[in-house]
Order: C-alpha cells, then structure tokens, then sequence
C-alpha cells in the first residue's frame, strides 16, 4: 500500500470502503467511532496516522464524571497497541467476541436518528446526578449525627435541589443509625419526622422505607438484630404519623414471602404497634424525650393554651405545639383546647381559630383531632357536673367545626342523647334472656325479621342497652352451634334490628369475655367470633373504629379477645374482603343468595341506566334497597359518575345527591366511589378525552356539597403519587 503523510490514498480509500460494506457483521465488533470525527478510524497498523481530538482522553474528555466506567488515560507517548489477542488498544477495532454495545453514535450513520444521542446523553447525566447526590446524601448524614442541627441539615438537603431522590437519602439515613448507638438511632427519627412534607414529600418517605424493607436480607450480614431495629424504625416512622398504617399491609403482599422484609413488617405489628400505650414506649425505646413525662407534657399543654388564650398569638401556639415534637400526644391538646373552650365563653373562638389553623396547616392531623373531640365524648357526661350546658356548648363548637370544613363529623361517635344507666334487677336480666332464647330459636324457623323487632321492641320498651348487648350476645352464640344458614340469619338479624353500634359493641365485648367457656362446646370459637365481627363491619354495623375500641380492651397478645381483633382485621385486609365475608356463610346479605358480584353490577348498571332515560327515582332508591348489598354501594357511585361523566348527566347527579340526603349511599361509600374512578381515570379517558377534567369539578362540587371525607384528595390518587406507591 502507498502511503503518503499518513494518509490513504483515494483507490485504497475506496477499497476499505467496500470492504466494511461487504464484512460479515457476525464475525467482526462495531467500530468506534468518535463523535466528534464522522471519518473512519486509521488502521491499528499505522501508529503515525494523526488522531483526531475526540480520541485523545484526559481527564477533561468526555468520560469525565461517569459513574459506570472509568477511564484511564496513559501518559506514555506509544498509541494504544493491541493487547494480546489482538483486541483492547485505544482506536482499536476491538476483539472478535467483543458484544459490548456501548459506542459513540455517528450522526452520518445511515440509521442515526437524534432521539438516540439525546436519550443516551440524559441517562448518563441522570445516573451521574443520582451518583453525585449519593456521596452528598452520606456527608450530609455523618454531620448531622455530629452536630445535631435539624436546621441546618434541612437547609443543605433543599440546597441540592434533587427532591427525587430524597427515599435515597431515607434509606442513607436509616441504615448508617441502624449500626449505632441509640443515641444516632433517636437522632434519626426525630430528622425523619422533622422533615417530613415539608422537606421531604411523603412519597419518598414512603418509597425510602419501601427500599430499607427490599434490602433487609442485605444489612442483616453486618448488623445481627436488623430486623428488630428496622421494625422499630418502622413502628416510629408510624406512630410519629410519617407513614400510613396501611403501608405494613401493602408492602406485606408486595414483597416475597420468604425475604426478612416479611419478618420486619410482623415484628413491627406485633411487637411494637399491637402493644398497649405503644406511642409512649416506642418513643422512649432509644432514650428519647426520656426526661419528659406525660404530667410534664400535659402541664406544657395546658400552659400554652393558656398563653394564647391571653396573648392571641396563633403563630407562637403552633411553634410551641411543634417544639413539643409528640405528634402521638396532639389529642390531648384537641381535648384540653376544648375544654377550656367550654369553660369560658370568652376563649371559644381563640381556641376554635387555633384549631382551624392547626388542622389545615397539617400540624394537627384529622386521626389525633377525631380522637380528641371522641374523648370528650367519652367524658360528656362528667363534664356536665361541672359545665352544666357542656353537651349543648360542644355540640355547638362541633357544627362551627363542620361547618368551616376542618373537622368531619362522619369521624366522631354519637353524641345523641342517652338516658343514663339505669340499674336493673337480675331478675329482668333472667326473664329477658329465657324471651330472647325463645325469641331467636322461632326466628331461626321463621325467619321473620319484622316479628322479631316488634318483640325486641315491645319486651326493650325502655330501650335499655344492657338489653340489647345481652340480645347480640344471645344471638350469635346460639348461631355458632349450629349451621351456617343460622349464622347468616343471624348476621342478616343484626344488621336488621337497628341497635346503638355501642350495644353492638358491648354485646361483642361479653361474648369475648365468655370464649373459654364458649370453647368446650365451640371449639372454633375464635374462628366464628372473628367472622361474625368482620361481617358487622362489612354490613356496616360497626365501623372501624369500633374495632378499635373492642381491640383496645383485650390488648394480652395471647388473650382470646386479641387474637379474635386480629384475625377479623386479618380477613377484612385481604382483597375484595366485602363480597368474600359476604358470602362467609353461602348468603349474600338476605334475598340475594346465590347473586355473583358480576351479577349485582350489571343490575346496578341497568337500574341507572333506566332512571337515566327517564325512570322513577322512588323505584331507583328502591332497587337499590333491595340490593341488600351496602357495602357495594361505592359501585352506584363509581358507575354513576361514569355516566355522568360519558353523557354530562345532571339528573344522575341530583340522584346521588338524593342517595346521600336519604343516607342511603354513607360518606364512606361515596368517597370510595370517588376514588374508584379516580383510578379508571385512564381507561375512562380513551373514551371521554376531557374526563380527567371533568372528573376534577365534579370532586370540587362533591367536596362543596360535603359528600366525601376529609381524607380524601384527588392530587393523592393522581398518577404521581401512585407510581410512588404512596396512598
């Protein structure tokens, strides 16, 4: 070959070109090609050929700050030669079982489209942006675990300006406390409650211990008791209201059965959150605000309220709320706020701006509020011997609540009237149990309803709720010892007879209380007990609230009466619980026996379908009624505002609001239908292209009318958050 200066000349530049052109691409590797020089490399023979810039690598060329390879440039002035076996020189052809794929992209390349360069360019910039956070996130923990300064760490971590990739910095965080002492351990959940929402969006909180569960089997080769201190981690990260309860439940079916994941999540539920008082000894557990008491944080309670009552400073109240750092412990500043409000006419409406603030600001959540309007009442009645219109006051202070949107009364318990227990004679209790006994055995022949209200209601004129939770208990335990056509009337009894849901609850409490001896004739007894209890909450008997309080009154982890809690809760988690606990006993509520889900949803479409062209209302509610089914009421709401949506129905629109009004169709059922949608959001949009638009104002006058929880966002639903994980 003639070459001159070290170029090719134009009869061999054609030939290397038809010879690339004609190569076997199973035989030889790509070629490199420099994306800053369009032409062919020089043959790996001709060490004087000049190199273009693009193939001189130093450490400004273009492989600076790659996280996946990293490059070496020799000093020495020899090319790059082959290694031996001919492949590995720089500017080399490669070697004959070279597969790597990773080559500059020639923009002459015939196949060249600019998406490639321009996809390929992003990925290396993300993937080095998330590697440079990575080495921050780690100095930025090892300070923090120096110096103890929440502030100044919450400043660094908004400086980066990379909020996606703040679970990195959860997982970062948690995982170096992990191998610490518990000082470090302490110091981390009081960063990660410090931060949340307002640093770090709960969503990365949420994806962050999602990660630290994934990677359990991982830090349990370094640290031996992981799983507890990770559990532990968990349990605070919940009772500080930084995660969802229902995150154990769903990472639980998500992750592989067999992963220590597995073993964290029921550490954590049944160690830790199951415990009596949990929220104080899971605070206390690495030494945490271990010179507080609870009479000291009461007396800080009491003299902030105080304070602001007399000064009107809502911003110093909420601080001093804040520096409290017991987010567990805001109900007994709801309770006390209230109170003082009731004592003094004067303070009513500090107090109530007070609480406005701190609910809607988010510093007060809805759970702790709920809870501590349900204290007071609880206490209604010992109040009253010190504020004689205290039932009158509160009642007031709860509609000004309702009514300024901050406070939902769907979350709170009865505060009708109640006569006050009456003492009764054992031998009223005697006669009323030998009528009950009679009373059931001729129902379970019969099945007559109606018969047995008139009796209930003629024999509990007085309408005393010792009666009824003595019925309840009767009840059931008569329809455990025999078949399951008994256990579903039974069921379908009670959710017919309309009893107080606290006689209900009582009547449930009494028949736990008797399950050992229960047991030497029923020797499943926990089994019927639980279903019975989940089939209360699933006909809408009882809420999940009463399960709560029947929980919290057999707290002994082996006691009966826990393991019956549990397992109802265990059933009511799993998917579509409703129609399963439905059909427990072969029934479907009362006349439905035998009716599929399929079939009940097709009827629900029908009977909207004809109201909507035109049909009687009456007839509709009726339809309805007749279901039996008011669990799956959230399925006339979902296929309801399909409709609208489709056909911009106004008459289904005025229906529901009608369902609502009758409380035929409950907030719970409506929010759940609304949810429902907001998850068919995407299939409904192929059809209805401005459906997610439309589907937004039909929230905002569903939100005006105050049909749908207070919990409920259509922005948490959204695709953003789902992807997340987060709900």
């Amino acid at each position: 070959m003639d070459f001159t200066a070290g170029k090719l000349s134009n009869e061999h530049k054609e030939q290397l070109r038809c010879a690339s052109e004609n190569a076997d691409p199973l035989t030889v590797s790509a070629l490199q090609i420099s994306p800053k020089s369009p032409r062919s490399p020089k043959s790996p023979k001709s060490p004087k050929s000049p190199r273009s810039p693009g193939d001189r690598h130093s450490k400004h060329g273009s492989d600076r700050g790659s996280p996946l390879k990293h490059k070496k440039s020799s000093h020495s002035p020899r090319d790059g030669r082959p290694k031996k076996g001919g492949c590995g020189g720089k500017g080399t052809w490669g070697g004959l079982m070279d597969t790597d794929d990773v080559h500059a992209i020639d923009p002459n390349d015939p196949n060249y489209t600019s998406s490639e360069d321009t996809e390929r360019t992003s990925t290396k910039d993300m993937v080095a942006a998330f590697e440079e956070y990575k080495k921050k996130a780690i100095i930025l923990v090892e300070e923090y675990f120096q110096n103890d300064d929440i502030t100044s760490t919450a400043n660094e971590l908004i400086e980066l300006g990379m909020s996606c990739y703040d679970f990195y910095f959860i997982k970062k965080l948690v995982s170096m406390a992990m191998d610490r002492h518990d000082k470090e351990k302490d110091m981390a959940a009081v960063l990660l409650s410090a931060l949340y929402a307002e640093v770090i969006k709960p969503q990365q909180v949420y994806k962050g211990f999602r990660k630290l569960l994934e990677s359990a089997d991982d830090f349990i080769v370094d640290i031996p008791d992981a799983i507890d201190i990770l559990a532990l981690f968990i349990a605070r990260a919940v009772v500080d209201d930084i995660l969802p309860p229902a995150f154990l439940a769903k990472a639980n079916s998500s992750l592989p059965k067999d992963s220590k994941g597995i073993e964290v999540i029921k550490r954590a539920e049944k160690s830790y959150l199951s415990a009596p008082l949990h929220a104080e000894i899971i605070e206390r557990r690495w030494g945490g605000s271990k010179n507080k008491t609870v009479e000291d944080v009461k007396d800080k309670i009491n003299n902030l309220l105080i304070e602001y009552v007399v000064s009107g400073e809502k911003n110093e109240a909420c601080r001093c709320i804040n520096d409290l750092n017991m987010r567990f412990f805001h109900h007994e500043i709801v309770k006390r706020a209230i109170i003082m409000a009731m004592e003094t006419q004067q303070a009513e409406s500090r107090v109530l701006d007070l609480l406005k603030k701190t609910t809607e600001e988010g510093l007060i959540n809805s759970s702790q509020l709920s809870k501590g309007f349900n204290r007071i009442i609880d206490n209604i009645d010992d109040l009253s011997l010190d504020i004689p219109n205290a039932r009158m006051i509160f009642q007031s202070i709860i509609s000004k609540g309702a009514s300024e949107g901050w406070l939902c009364i769907s979350s709170l318990k009865s505060l009708s009237t109640q006569l006050e227990k009456q003492e009764i004679d054992e031998k009223l209790v005697k006669e009323f149990k030998l009528k009950a006994q009679s009373m059931i055995k001729e129902y379970f022949l019969s099945g007559d309803i109606e018969e047995v209200s008139r009796i209930l209601e003629s024999e509990n004129s007085s309408c005393l709720a010792e009666l009824n939770a003595i019925f309840v208990k009767k009840l059931i335990t008569l329809a455990m010892d025999r078949k399951n056509r008994e256990k579903e009337m039974a069921s379908v009894l009670l959710s017919s007879v309309c009893f107080p849901a606290d006689d209900v609850v009582n009547g449930f409490v009494m028949l736990i209380e008797a399950a050992d001896d229960t047991a030497l004739d029923i020797p499943i007894v926990v089994e019927d007990l639980a279903m019975f209890l989940a089939r209360a909450e699933v006909d809408e008997v009882l809420t999940p609230q009463h399960m709560e309080e029947i929980g919290s009154q057999f707290f002994e982890p082996n006691s009966i009466g826990n393991k019956v809690v549990l397992m109802a809760k265990s059933l009511l988690k799993g998917r579509l619980s409703g129609e399963r606990i439905l059909r427990c006993w072969g029934g479907g509520g009362s006349s439905t026996n035998g009716w599929a889900i399929d079939d009940v949803k097709d009827k629900i479409r029908k009977l909207l379908e004809e109201f909507e062209s035109g049909g009687d209302a009456k007839e509709a509610y009726r339809c309805i009624k007749d279901l039996g089914m008011p669990f799956f009421h959230h399925e006339v709401v979902k296929k309801s505002l399909v409709i609208i949506i489709e056909k911009k129905s106004e008459r289904l629109w005025g229906f529901l609001k009608e369902c609502f009004s009758m409380g035929l169709i409950t907030m719970y059922q409506m929010t759940k239908g609304f949810a429902r949608v907001a998850e068919s959001l995407d299939d409904l949009a192929l059809d209805v292209p401005d459906a997610e638009k439309q589907f937004k104002v039909y929230v905002e006058r569903a939100e005006a009318e105050g049909w749908l929880d207070s919990t409920f966002s259509f922005n948490r639903l959204g695709h953003n958050s789902m992807e997340n994980g987060f709900c």
